[in-house]
């Protein structure tokens, strides 16, 4: 250590900076001149920084995505999913008792949760729609498509206009793989230019782009968005997309990095989902159809390279889906349901919040699963987030992360509905904007 009253010289090594501390300095105290060139060295590593990780893009990330075939599909798909999954609860667990028997859960099945189910089924049983053109469609005769294509988008274009429409809504389209390249533009440039014409374009529409092998499929995209939006007078960079990860070369390139940070950041601002596709992405790897599942090992290690290429850049990462459907008799429609619970929960567990359903009896089990997450550790997260505010003691020793981690993790739970602002007012004391605000979330205008 200098001594007060000496000197302390800096000489930058590829300049002719000299820093030399006053009389009565430490060398701790730099000068104005240092911290200059300090920013003027790191200035672009900033700005890389500030572009490439803008954190929280300040929406309501959907618990689910719901696909539904396009030639299933109609302006009554919703209503008749939220009715279906309601049938499911009444014809297989007519009481909270028996749903909460039917679950194994270890203590019974609160009655705030179930009549939350309950109203969610009847209120807003998808938060998140997509109309499928990819597999769950297969490859048809293109004026079929066509058709298909048109007729979906003026179903979706009644839902918005009698506001029936889910909170996202969309559709899934084929690759940008040289065999279906040409469907899959062809159909989104029908579906979008017939939204258009009808007025029904909003901020939550949104298209999945499957089987995504390179960067350059994000590139060309990103080019494709662009030229639709201009044919149709749709306002420019309003089209935003989900990248579906179920290709090796998504998640491994030729040369031995992940692809996925610079899919995200070739896609403009225009990437909003990582998607995880559970049985391509398996079938790809060889696992065999009987162990492929959202949990086996190689899915697991997907899920944590787009978490991480995700982290801090705004890009919600979405989990797959369970092909066990509760259909058949009430120990099959059972155990489906235990099945998916447990599924989703560990999910959630996991720090991934949305997944796939693909049938509406799973709605249920997903609502059920999700609302128990939010309930059970809404006192302990509430008292927490009150000490950091307040100074009071929790029992943790929370930092600022954490901090904006427990606000999330409320936020989350008020925006599904496993929670009310009544309940987080008489908590905690504080509302959305300062929750949204302490979870590091800018509030949209």
């Amino acid at each position: 250590m200098v001594e007060a009253g000496r000197s302390c010289n800096f000489r930058s090594t590829d300049t002719n900076i000299r820093i030399t501390k006053s009389r009565g300095l430490r060398c701790g105290q730099v000068e104005d001149a240092l911290l200059a060139e300090l920013d003027r060295r790191l200035a672009d590593a900033d700005a890389e920084l500030a572009a490439t990780y803008p954190g929280e893009r300040g929406v309501r990330q959907p618990v689910h995505t719901v696909y539904v075939p396009a030639d299933r599909f109609d302006a009554g798909t919703v209503g008749e999913w939220g009715q279906g999954a309601r049938d499911a609860l009444v014809r297989h667990a007519s009481s909270r008792a028996e749903l909460a028997e039917a679950l194994e859960l270890p203590t019974n099945l609160s009655a705030e949760v179930y009549g939350r189910v309950l109203a969610k089924l009847e209120r807003e049983p998808i938060e998140d729609l997509r109309i499928d053109f990819e597999d769950g469609y297969g490859t048809r005769p293109d004026e079929q498509e066509d058709a298909a294509a048109l007729s979906a988008a003026r179903a979706v274009a009644e839902l918005v206009k009698t506001a029936e429409v889910p909170p996202y809504y969309g559709l899934r389209i084929k690759s940008l793989e040289a065999p279906s390249r040409r469907r899959g533009v062809r159909t989104l440039d029908l579906f979008v230019g017939e939204l258009a014409a009808a007025g029904a374009l909003t901020d939550g529409f949104v298209i999945t782009l499957a089987k995504v092998t390179s960067v350059e499929q994000i590139e060309a995209m990103v080019i494709v968005l662009a030229a639709i939006e201009e044919a149709h007078g749709v306002p420019s960079g309003s089209l935003k997309f989900e990248i579906q990860v179920e290709t090796p070369q998504a998640i491994l390139a030729p040369d031995g990095t992940t692809p996925l940070g610079r899919m995200i950041r070739a896609g403009a601002g225009r990437v909003t989902g990582l998607h995880y596709g559970t049985y391509d992405y398996s079938a790809s790897l060889g696992v065999a159809a009987a162990y492929q599942s959202m949990e086996h090992p190689v899915a697991d290690h997907a899920k944590d390279v787009m978490q991480l290429a995700a982290a801090g850049t705004g890009v919600f990462v979405c989990d797959g889906s369970t092909n066990v459907l509760p259909v058949g008799d009430r120990e099959v429609v059972h155990a489906a349901w235990r099945l998916h619970l447990r599924l989703v929960r560990r999910s959630l567990a996991r720090g991934i919040y949305q997944g796939w359903d693909m049938h509406p009896a799973q709605l249920p089990s997903r609502y059920v699963a999700t609302y128990l997450f939010y309930r059970e550790g809404l006192e302990s997260a509430a008292a927490r987030l009150r000490a950091y505010l307040g100074g009071g003691d929790s029992g943790y020793l929370d930092e600022p992360a954490t901090a904006a981690a427990l606000a999330s993790y409320i936020l989350r739970g008020l925006e599904c509905g496993a929670t009310e602002l009544s309940e987080i007012n008489t908590l905690i004391g504080i509302g959305t904007p300062q929750l949204a605000k302490l979870a590091r979330r800018p509030l949209r205008p």
